[in-house]
């Protein structure tokens, strides 16, 4: 299945697009699920029609759905305090009813993440589209599941747990009743359940596509959306340049300043970016008629995965490089530090901690550069870190 991730600044019309683009699938005969992330139902007041918990069907091929994150909220903690029974007993704490819970800051990530992970396990459509949060929320959701993998890894190491088997008799001997067992069982569950919404993001068939007006705001808006993506290691198969002012208006029409600031952002992104043009109606588009006037693109079958290529230079220079795209990173604001077999990278206000590939673990670090948007980072093989034979 194919999976489409939107996001863009705020108010860039990112929920718009992202229905037109699954009409224009659904359109082309692909089976499509349409996944919307606002509490307010601005998805549906893009389609026309009310959205919610429960699949509707838009029109033949076109399903959208917005998860619950109240209900999802109030399952989850519910099923908490089942497995922290003894625990909560023993300290004399009072349960929270189902009736009681407000979702907290974060529970529609979770729940967004949640339906992302069903919908492709279940395989019931070709192509899944999600109108993710504007982007600084949109790249710190995408995050999550990698990020709270490797906490859960750290706090509850795997190897750690060959001593389960001993906690039922410790816990007797003790006299007290012991957790630890159900908490090695929901670190392995969640482990699981954070690999397979991974593994959704991370797929060869999953894109993310951008959206901005252009312009000064949309334009600096993209290129720190652009950063942090590559960070990720995600592709941006498009850039939706959205609202788009007609280019035949009169010499003296105040337009003339917008379409100046609108054809330089354009020339920017195409240096960059595939840019696909919607153009402005003229008013808020509502309804699948407005929708298919809109005509968003669909596919890019141009579109490469990301990748992070390691070249070998040994016989050369002696060294290994590993090259990191990263576009519109400014060198004043990257750092870099080796830790064990990882590497912490930092680009502008983003960051990702990634396990370096095999080849590069028994290396030590030998300088970085940046060159055209791309972080060469050099590696001298170093015999003191190779196994050691016995």
């Amino acid at each position: 299945m194919r999976t489409i991730l939107i996001t863009g600044p705020g108010g860039s019309g990112r929920t718009t697009v992202a229905a037109a683009t699954a009409l224009a699938a659904a359109r082309q005969g692909t089976r499509t699920l349409l996944l919307g992330a606002d509490r307010d139902d601005t998805l549906g007041a893009a389609l026309g029609m009310r959205t919610g918990p429960e699949p509707v069907t838009v029109e033949p091929g076109l399903t959208a759905r917005r998860p619950d994150p109240a209900q999802g909220f109030r399952d989850g903690l519910a099923a908490l305090q089942d497995r922290a029974a003894a625990a909560l007993d023993l300290l004399g704490a009072s349960r929270l009813d189902p009736e009681e819970l407000t979702p907290l800051p974060g529970a529609d990530e979770l729940a967004l993440l949640r339906a992302l992970r069903d919908a492709a396990l279940a395989e019931a459509h070709d192509l899944l589209v999600v109108d993710l949060p504007p982007a600084p929320r949109a790249l710190a959701l995408l995050a999550l599941p990698e990020e709270l993998r490797r906490y859960l890894r750290r706090l509850l190491p795997p190897e750690r747990q060959t001593a389960r088997a001993l906690r039922p008799v410790l816990g007797r001997l003790a006299g007290v009743p012991m957790p630890a067992e159900a908490l090695y069982e929901a670190a392995a569950r969640w482990d699981l359940e954070l690999a397979a919404t991974e593994a959704v993001v991370a797929d060869r068939n999953t894109v993310v596509r951008l959206v901005a007006e252009p312009g000064p705001a949309g334009a600096d808006a993209v290129r720190s959306a652009g950063l942090g993506l590559a960070l990720r290691g995600l592709r941006t198969d498009l850039l939706v340049a959205n609202r788009v002012l007609p280019e035949e208006v009169p010499a003296d029409s105040w337009l003339g300043g917008p379409l100046a600031q609108q054809r330089k952002a354009l020339e920017e992104w195409q240096g960059t970016y595939d840019v696909r043009t919607v153009a402005h109606l003229g008013r808020d588009p509502r309804g699948t008629d407005d929708l298919a006037v809109l005509d968003a693109p669909f596919v890019n079958p141009d579109a490469t995965p990301a990748e992070w290529p390691v070249a070998d230079r040994l016989a050369e220079d002696g060294v290994l490089v590993w090259h990191i795209p990263l576009p519109g990173a400014v060198r004043e604001e990257l750092d870099l530090v080796r830790r064990g077999d990882e590497l912490v990278v930092t680009a502008g206000p983003f960051r990702r901690i990634v396990p370096l590939p095999s080849a590069l673990r028994r290396c030590t670090v030998d300088g970085a550069a940046l060159r055209e948007g791309t972080l060469a980072v050099r590696f001298t093989p170093d015999p003191r870190l190779w196994p050691r034979g016995r």
